[in-house]
């Protein structure tokens, strides 16, 4: 029997994302899509390439339908909103998926650094659930997102600078307190609502970075890199828009400790990797032509791994689908987990080519 799944924020990227693969997970029936925007309308009058696959309305959050019991509920959307729901779906036995950082930290200690950092109110609406909660990297931790009940999914240059620096914080390769992050995103981070900087004639033939003073990814990366290492962590991460609709390029940056060599670390990389099945680890050669086509509209994650050993400097070109491995992706594979099915279950496919 098929688990029923509720998507709310149906109508962003997150949430078409999600109609997108669970359309054809053979585990899983779409039960309810909620929105606050193109209430009532078709799901296909917003998203066009859905007929024949999800014909459903959006409902608004009080609809009778949206109170149903559900098995999973994917909350794709901003920060403070999961909190305030999650409990209810909790209560009726819905495990819960959160896309923001509601649910990414297992205490209100940790919650609320995350808070202050970007200039939100450190007031949690739900801290009783908080460690309940499991941040949903399945790649750092497999054993507790498998049977959790609420994950927070994490943020997308997360996922590409926690892959890409996970094995040489928990070997001991690095100086965790010199880490750099320079990392480029396509246009479709910014999500689906219009912003005149992301207009064409403003985005096209155009970079820059953003958000020097504090992205809001920064807080978990440090948290989760220095539980791996078992010391502090500090980054120091630039976020850039570049005009592409989607992708992440994440160029990582650390301090190889004294004797550390090419051979050990790519050694080290496909170690901790040897099992999964979405990150491929590859040694310099590739850098000749690997990049973010490669695994665009694809759950995979593709690390070119180096060390210059010149220099001292352990360097990792991290590609991510911001889109997939870096949110809707992400979220699947850790509901698969949750319910006990295929990590890899409505996922197993390459990325779209050229």
């Amino acid at each position: 029997m098929k688990i029923k799944a509720k998507i709310v924020g149906a109508g962003g990227y997150g949430g078409v994302g999600l109609m997108e693969i669970l359309s054809r997970h053979p585990e899983v029936e779409i039960g309810c899509l909620v929105a606050k925007d193109d209430v009532n309308k078709p799901v296909t009058d917003v998203y066009p390439h859905l007929h024949g696959f999800i014909d459903m309305p959006i409902l608004p959050a009080d609809a009778p339908e949206a109170q149903e019991d559900f098995d999973v509920v994917f909350f794709s959307t901003p920060d403070k909103v999961g909190m305030q729901l999650a409990a209810a779906e909790r209560a009726k036995g819905a495990k819960v998926i959160d896309f923001s950082g509601d649910f990414r930290f297992r205490d209100l200690p940790e919650y609320e650094e995350y808070a202050r950092r970007i200039s939100l109110d450190p007031t949690h609406a739900a801290p009783e659930l908080l460690p309940e909660s499991v941040y949903g990297l399945p790649e750092l931790g497999l054993d507790k997102v498998q049977g959790a009940n609420i994950v927070g999914n994490p943020g997308c240059f997360a996922v590409s600078v926690l892959l890409g620096f996970a094995p040489a914080l928990q070997a001991g390769l690095v100086d965790p307190l010199h880490l750099i992050a320079d990392c480029k995103t396509g246009v479709s981070g910014a999500g689906k609502k219009p912003n005149p900087l992301f207009h064409f004639p403003a985005r096209h033939d155009h970079m820059n970075a953003y958000r020097l003073t504090g992205h809001q990814h920064v807080c978990e990366v440090e948290q989760n890199l220095g539980k791996l290492g078992g010391k502090p962590a500090m980054l120091t991460f630039t976020a850039q828009v570049v005009p592409t609709t989607r992708g992440i390029l994440s160029t990582l940056y650390g301090r190889l400790e004294e004797g550390v060599d090419m051979d050990r670390v790519l050694k080290v990389y496909r170690d901790f990797y040897a099992d999964s099945v979405f990150v491929k680890v590859f040694d310099r050669s590739a850098a000749t032509g690997l990049g973010t086509a490669h695994v665009r509209g694809s759950n995979q994650s593709f690390l070119i791994v180096d060390a210059d050993e010149r220099t001292g400097t352990l360097r990792v070109v991290s590609h991510i689908d911001n889109l997939m491995k870096g949110q809707a992706g992400s979220a699947v594979q850790n509901m698969n987990l949750m319910f006990g099915f295929q990590e890899n279950l409505g996922l197993d496919q390459p990325g779209a080519y050229p």
